[in-house]
Protein backbone atom coordinates (compact mmCIF):
# COMPACT_ATOMS: atom_id res chain seq x y z
CA UNK A 1 0.00 0.00 0.00
CA UNK A 2 2.57 2.02 1.25
CA UNK A 3 4.73 1.57 -2.36
CA UNK A 4 1.04 2.42 -4.20
CA UNK A 5 1.23 5.50 -2.86
CA UNK A 6 4.38 6.43 -3.20
CA UNK A 7 4.06 5.77 -6.54
CA UNK A 8 0.97 7.87 -7.10
CA UNK A 9 3.11 10.77 -5.54
CA UNK A 10 5.97 10.43 -7.68
CA UNK A 11 3.82 9.94 -11.08
CA UNK A 12 1.64 13.32 -9.82
CA UNK A 13 4.83 15.22 -8.99
CA UNK A 14 6.28 14.13 -13.01
CA UNK A 15 2.98 14.83 -14.50
CA UNK A 16 2.98 18.60 -12.44
CA UNK A 17 6.67 19.11 -13.63
CA UNK A 18 5.87 18.15 -17.09
CA UNK A 19 3.22 19.95 -17.29
CA UNK A 20 5.36 23.14 -15.68
CA UNK A 21 7.66 22.60 -18.51
CA UNK A 22 5.82 22.37 -21.34
CA UNK A 23 6.07 24.44 -24.22
CA UNK A 24 3.47 27.32 -25.37
CA UNK A 25 3.84 27.83 -28.75
CA UNK A 26 2.37 31.36 -30.05
CA UNK A 27 3.24 32.07 -33.95
CA UNK A 28 2.83 34.83 -35.61
CA UNK A 29 3.27 36.91 -39.27
CA UNK A 30 3.67 40.44 -41.04
CA UNK A 31 6.26 42.96 -41.29
CA UNK A 32 9.99 42.95 -41.91
CA UNK A 33 10.49 46.03 -40.66
CA UNK A 34 10.93 44.98 -37.18
CA UNK A 35 11.91 41.14 -38.05
CA UNK A 36 15.51 41.87 -36.44
CA UNK A 37 14.05 43.30 -33.32
CA UNK A 38 11.44 41.00 -33.05
CA UNK A 39 13.64 37.88 -33.66
CA UNK A 40 15.53 39.82 -30.67
CA UNK A 41 13.28 40.18 -28.54
CA UNK A 42 11.33 36.51 -29.11
CA UNK A 43 14.89 34.99 -28.45
CA UNK A 44 15.44 36.80 -25.23
CA UNK A 45 12.46 36.55 -23.90
CA UNK A 46 12.80 32.89 -24.35
CA UNK A 47 15.73 32.97 -22.50
CA UNK A 48 13.80 34.23 -19.03
CA UNK A 49 10.71 31.90 -20.27
CA UNK A 50 12.42 28.49 -21.65
CA UNK A 51 8.67 27.59 -21.97
CA UNK A 52 7.63 30.26 -24.29
CA UNK A 53 8.45 29.67 -28.18
CA UNK A 54 7.63 32.22 -30.31
CA UNK A 55 7.55 31.96 -33.71
CA UNK A 56 7.21 34.93 -36.05
CA UNK A 57 6.90 34.86 -39.97
CA UNK A 58 8.33 37.85 -41.92
CA UNK A 59 6.30 38.13 -44.81
CA UNK A 60 5.23 41.28 -44.83
CA UNK A 61 2.91 43.73 -43.48
CA UNK A 62 0.01 43.34 -45.88
CA UNK A 63 0.82 39.16 -45.37
CA UNK A 64 0.71 39.41 -41.56
CA UNK A 65 -3.25 41.57 -42.19
CA UNK A 66 -4.61 38.41 -44.14
CA UNK A 67 -3.21 36.15 -41.99
CA UNK A 68 -4.27 37.25 -38.66
CA UNK A 69 -7.45 38.44 -40.29
CA UNK A 70 -7.90 34.65 -41.26
CA UNK A 71 -7.21 33.59 -37.48
CA UNK A 72 -4.29 31.21 -39.00
CA UNK A 73 -2.01 32.81 -36.42
CA UNK A 74 -2.30 34.19 -33.22
CA UNK A 75 -0.73 38.06 -34.14
CA UNK A 76 -0.19 40.09 -37.22
CA UNK A 77 2.16 42.70 -37.13
CA UNK A 78 2.37 45.96 -39.53
CA UNK A 79 4.38 48.77 -40.72
CA UNK A 80 0.88 50.57 -41.62
CA UNK A 81 -1.96 50.59 -39.42
CA UNK A 82 -4.79 48.57 -40.27
CA UNK A 83 -7.64 50.55 -42.54
CA UNK A 84 -11.21 50.85 -41.21
CA UNK A 85 -12.24 48.43 -44.04
CA UNK A 86 -9.78 46.05 -42.85
CA UNK A 87 -10.81 45.99 -39.34
CA UNK A 88 -14.67 45.79 -40.34
CA UNK A 89 -13.61 42.18 -41.84
CA UNK A 90 -11.74 40.85 -39.25
CA UNK A 91 -13.96 38.50 -37.41
CA UNK A 92 -13.18 40.19 -33.97
CA UNK A 93 -11.86 43.67 -32.46
CA UNK A 94 -8.22 43.77 -33.60
CA UNK A 95 -6.08 46.36 -30.96
CA UNK A 96 -3.07 47.98 -32.15
CA UNK A 97 -0.10 48.15 -30.88
CA UNK A 98 3.59 50.40 -31.45
CA UNK A 99 6.38 48.26 -30.45
CA UNK A 100 9.28 50.53 -31.77
CA UNK A 101 10.03 53.36 -34.29
CA UNK A 102 12.07 52.94 -37.18
CA UNK A 103 13.28 55.19 -40.63
CA UNK A 104 12.96 53.77 -44.31
CA UNK A 105 15.97 55.29 -46.13
CA UNK A 106 16.59 55.49 -49.55
CA UNK A 107 19.19 53.16 -50.50
CA UNK A 108 21.54 53.77 -53.97
CA UNK A 109 24.02 51.57 -55.70
CA UNK A 110 25.80 54.01 -58.11
CA UNK A 111 29.46 52.93 -59.20
CA UNK A 112 32.02 55.73 -58.40
CA UNK A 113 29.50 57.69 -56.39
CA UNK A 114 30.63 57.43 -52.64
CA UNK A 115 29.37 60.27 -51.15
CA UNK A 116 25.73 60.32 -49.26
CA UNK A 117 23.54 61.52 -51.83
CA UNK A 118 20.67 64.30 -50.58
CA UNK A 119 17.45 64.16 -51.40
CA UNK A 120 13.51 65.99 -51.10
CA UNK A 121 10.56 64.17 -51.31
CA UNK A 122 9.65 65.70 -55.16
CA UNK A 123 12.79 64.18 -56.42
CA UNK A 124 12.05 60.84 -54.92
CA UNK A 125 8.52 60.65 -55.89
CA UNK A 126 9.59 61.78 -59.55
CA UNK A 127 11.94 58.97 -59.62
CA UNK A 128 9.40 56.72 -58.87
CA UNK A 129 6.82 57.98 -60.67
CA UNK A 130 8.78 57.59 -63.94
CA UNK A 131 9.88 61.04 -64.58
CA UNK A 132 13.66 61.45 -63.48
CA UNK A 133 15.09 58.19 -65.22
CA UNK A 134 19.06 59.10 -65.13
CA UNK A 135 21.60 59.64 -61.90
CA UNK A 136 23.25 62.49 -63.51
CA UNK A 137 19.13 64.46 -64.42
CA UNK A 138 19.62 68.28 -63.06
CA UNK A 139 16.84 67.46 -60.08
CA UNK A 140 19.41 65.65 -58.81
CA UNK A 141 22.71 67.17 -59.31
CA UNK A 142 21.30 70.41 -57.99
CA UNK A 143 21.24 68.68 -54.51
CA UNK A 144 24.50 67.21 -54.76
CA UNK A 145 26.79 70.12 -56.02
CA UNK A 146 30.36 69.01 -56.38
CA UNK A 147 29.29 65.28 -56.63
CA UNK A 148 29.86 63.87 -59.85
CA UNK A 149 26.55 61.85 -60.96
CA UNK A 150 27.08 59.41 -63.92
CA UNK A 151 24.23 59.45 -66.85
CA UNK A 152 23.45 55.50 -65.73
CA UNK A 153 19.72 55.24 -66.23
CA UNK A 154 17.79 54.84 -63.04
CA UNK A 155 16.50 51.26 -62.29
CA UNK A 156 13.62 51.97 -59.40
CA UNK A 157 13.29 48.72 -56.59
CA UNK A 158 9.87 48.25 -55.02
CA UNK A 159 8.56 46.07 -52.55
CA UNK A 160 6.40 42.99 -54.34
CA UNK A 161 4.62 41.79 -51.49
CA UNK A 162 2.00 44.03 -49.23
CA UNK A 163 4.03 45.53 -47.29
CA UNK A 164 4.39 48.29 -44.78
CA UNK A 165 7.45 49.94 -45.70
CA UNK A 166 6.12 50.31 -49.18
CA UNK A 167 2.89 51.94 -46.59
CA UNK A 168 5.50 54.64 -45.40
CA UNK A 169 7.15 55.22 -48.24
CA UNK A 170 4.68 55.65 -50.07
CA UNK A 171 2.94 57.96 -47.11
CA UNK A 172 5.85 60.56 -47.26
CA UNK A 173 6.15 60.82 -50.54
CA UNK A 174 2.26 61.28 -50.89
CA UNK A 175 2.27 64.25 -48.60
CA UNK A 176 4.75 65.60 -50.18
CA UNK A 177 3.48 65.45 -54.40
CA UNK A 178 0.05 65.47 -55.13
CA UNK A 179 0.69 64.13 -58.67
CA UNK A 180 2.38 60.89 -56.42
CA UNK A 181 -1.01 60.82 -54.08
CA UNK A 182 -2.93 60.81 -57.00
CA UNK A 183 -1.09 58.33 -59.37
CA UNK A 184 0.15 55.76 -56.97
CA UNK A 185 -1.84 56.96 -53.81
CA UNK A 186 -1.62 55.16 -50.03
CA UNK A 187 -1.44 51.78 -48.88
CA UNK A 188 0.56 48.33 -48.50
CA UNK A 189 -0.02 47.39 -51.79
CA UNK A 190 -0.27 49.61 -54.80
CA UNK A 191 0.39 50.30 -58.52
CA UNK A 192 3.53 51.04 -59.41
CA UNK A 193 4.63 53.34 -62.69
CA UNK A 194 7.55 52.05 -62.89
CA UNK A 195 10.19 49.67 -61.51
CA UNK A 196 11.31 46.23 -60.70
CA UNK A 197 10.05 44.61 -57.43
CA UNK A 198 11.69 42.40 -54.59
CA UNK A 199 9.97 40.80 -51.57
CA UNK A 200 10.52 42.19 -48.25
CA UNK A 201 13.36 44.58 -47.03
CA UNK A 202 15.71 41.47 -48.20
CA UNK A 203 14.59 41.21 -51.33
CA UNK A 204 14.93 45.02 -52.16
CA UNK A 205 18.11 45.00 -50.36
CA UNK A 206 19.36 42.32 -52.27
CA UNK A 207 17.88 43.82 -56.30
CA UNK A 208 19.61 47.10 -55.11
CA UNK A 209 23.58 45.62 -54.21
CA UNK A 210 23.52 43.28 -57.31
CA UNK A 211 21.87 46.12 -60.04
CA UNK A 212 24.29 49.30 -61.08
CA UNK A 213 21.79 52.10 -60.79
CA UNK A 214 19.44 51.08 -58.45
CA UNK A 215 17.58 52.94 -56.26
CA UNK A 216 15.44 51.47 -53.14
CA UNK A 217 13.79 51.81 -49.63
CA UNK A 218 14.65 49.53 -46.99
CA UNK A 219 14.70 49.66 -43.61
CA UNK A 220 17.74 51.14 -41.91
CA UNK A 221 18.72 48.24 -39.99
CA UNK A 222 18.77 46.49 -43.66
CA UNK A 223 21.08 49.30 -45.22
CA UNK A 224 23.44 48.99 -42.14
CA UNK A 225 23.12 45.17 -42.26
CA UNK A 226 23.87 44.98 -46.12
CA UNK A 227 26.38 48.24 -46.24
CA UNK A 228 24.51 50.15 -48.58
CA UNK A 229 24.79 53.68 -49.10
CA UNK A 230 21.56 55.37 -48.06
CA UNK A 231 20.92 59.34 -48.55
CA UNK A 232 19.72 61.91 -46.39
CA UNK A 233 16.36 63.40 -46.99
CA UNK A 234 14.83 67.33 -45.96
CA UNK A 235 12.55 67.14 -44.18
CA UNK A 236 9.54 69.45 -43.39
CA UNK A 237 12.22 72.46 -41.47
CA UNK A 238 14.56 72.55 -44.59
CA UNK A 239 17.00 70.14 -43.23
CA UNK A 240 18.59 67.49 -44.71
CA UNK A 241 18.54 64.32 -42.17
CA UNK A 242 19.76 61.18 -42.56
CA UNK A 243 18.29 58.91 -40.90
CA UNK A 244 19.47 57.71 -36.82
CA UNK A 245 17.99 56.68 -33.59
CA UNK A 246 18.08 60.64 -32.94
CA UNK A 247 16.13 61.72 -35.81
CA UNK A 248 13.62 59.09 -35.90
CA UNK A 249 12.80 60.25 -31.95
CA UNK A 250 12.53 64.02 -32.87
CA UNK A 251 10.16 62.82 -35.66
CA UNK A 252 8.28 60.87 -32.65
CA UNK A 253 7.80 63.87 -30.30
CA UNK A 254 4.90 65.39 -31.66
CA UNK A 255 3.17 62.48 -32.32
CA UNK A 256 3.68 61.33 -28.77
CA UNK A 257 1.68 64.03 -27.48
CA UNK A 258 -1.55 63.65 -29.69
CA UNK A 259 -1.61 59.62 -29.93
CA UNK A 260 -5.28 58.25 -30.88
CA UNK A 261 -6.71 56.15 -28.61
CA UNK A 262 -6.56 53.53 -31.12
CA UNK A 263 -2.60 54.26 -31.88
CA UNK A 264 -3.49 54.24 -35.24
CA UNK A 265 -1.28 57.16 -36.58
CA UNK A 266 1.04 58.69 -39.56
CA UNK A 267 4.55 60.39 -38.28
CA UNK A 268 5.89 61.34 -41.82
CA UNK A 269 7.07 64.40 -42.48
CA UNK A 270 6.86 65.11 -39.05
CA UNK A 271 8.00 68.91 -38.03
CA UNK A 272 10.50 69.88 -35.79
CA UNK A 273 14.23 70.31 -36.12
CA UNK A 274 16.05 66.87 -36.26
CA UNK A 275 13.04 65.25 -37.29
CA UNK A 276 14.02 62.17 -39.90
CA UNK A 277 11.28 62.50 -42.44
CA UNK A 278 10.45 59.08 -43.26
CA UNK A 279 9.81 57.55 -39.43
CA UNK A 280 7.17 55.33 -38.23
CA UNK A 281 5.93 52.97 -36.02
CA UNK A 282 5.57 49.67 -35.96
CA UNK A 283 2.21 48.09 -34.62
CA UNK A 284 1.97 44.28 -33.72
CA UNK A 285 -1.95 43.23 -34.20
CA UNK A 286 -3.75 41.31 -31.25
CA UNK A 287 -7.32 40.44 -30.92
CA UNK A 288 -9.19 42.40 -27.92
CA UNK A 289 -11.09 38.78 -27.26
CA UNK A 290 -8.82 35.69 -28.47
CA UNK A 291 -10.09 32.33 -28.58
CA UNK A 292 -7.23 30.78 -27.00
CA UNK A 293 -6.95 32.61 -23.54
CA UNK A 294 -3.51 31.14 -21.99
CA UNK A 295 -2.04 32.06 -25.60
CA UNK A 296 -3.46 35.53 -24.83
CA UNK A 297 -1.91 35.81 -21.40
CA UNK A 298 1.44 34.47 -22.14
CA UNK A 299 1.52 37.31 -25.87
CA UNK A 300 0.09 40.29 -23.11
CA UNK A 301 3.13 38.95 -20.65
CA UNK A 302 5.42 39.47 -23.29
CA UNK A 303 4.01 42.67 -24.59
CA UNK A 304 4.82 44.14 -21.37
CA UNK A 305 8.11 42.89 -21.07
CA UNK A 306 9.34 44.29 -25.10
CA UNK A 307 7.80 47.69 -24.22
CA UNK A 308 9.85 48.10 -21.06
CA UNK A 309 13.05 45.82 -20.90
CA UNK A 310 13.08 45.00 -24.10
CA UNK A 311 13.19 48.72 -25.04
CA UNK A 312 16.77 48.19 -24.66
CA UNK A 313 17.66 46.37 -27.99
CA UNK A 314 16.69 48.76 -30.16
CA UNK A 315 19.27 51.48 -30.53
CA UNK A 316 21.76 48.40 -31.48
CA UNK A 317 19.69 47.44 -34.29
CA UNK A 318 18.82 50.85 -35.66
CA UNK A 319 15.49 51.31 -34.00
CA UNK A 320 14.54 53.59 -31.92
CA UNK A 321 12.65 52.99 -28.72
CA UNK A 322 9.24 54.06 -27.63
CA UNK A 323 8.06 57.41 -25.76
CA UNK A 324 7.30 56.72 -22.35
CA UNK A 325 4.14 57.97 -22.58
CA UNK A 326 2.89 55.89 -25.34
CA UNK A 327 4.29 52.85 -22.94
CA UNK A 328 1.81 54.23 -20.53
CA UNK A 329 -1.38 54.44 -22.92
CA UNK A 330 -0.33 50.86 -24.12
CA UNK A 331 -0.06 49.49 -20.64
CA UNK A 332 -3.89 50.51 -20.13
CA UNK A 333 -4.90 49.22 -23.69
CA UNK A 334 -3.58 45.73 -23.05
CA UNK A 335 -5.83 45.87 -19.57
CA UNK A 336 -8.60 45.29 -22.17
CA UNK A 337 -7.46 41.97 -23.66
CA UNK A 338 -9.29 39.24 -22.28
CA UNK A 339 -7.33 36.78 -21.03
CA UNK A 340 -10.30 34.60 -19.28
Amino acid sequence: MKRTLACATVLAMAALSIQAFAQTQITGAGATFPNPIYSKWFSEYNKLHANVQINYQPIGSGGGIRQVTEQTVFFGASDGPMTDDQLKAAPGMLMHFPTVLGGVVPVYNIPGVTAELKFTGDVLANIYLGRITKWNDTAIAALNPGVKLPATDITVVHRSDGSGTTYIWVDYLAKISPEFKSKVGVGTSVNWPAGVGGKGNEGVAGVVTQSPGAIGYVELIYALQNKISYGSVRNAAGEYVRASVAAVTAAAAGAAASMPVDFRVSITNAPGKGAYPISSFTWLLLYENPKDKAAAKTMVDFVKWALTDGQKFCGDLGYAPLPASVVKLEMTALAKIKMS
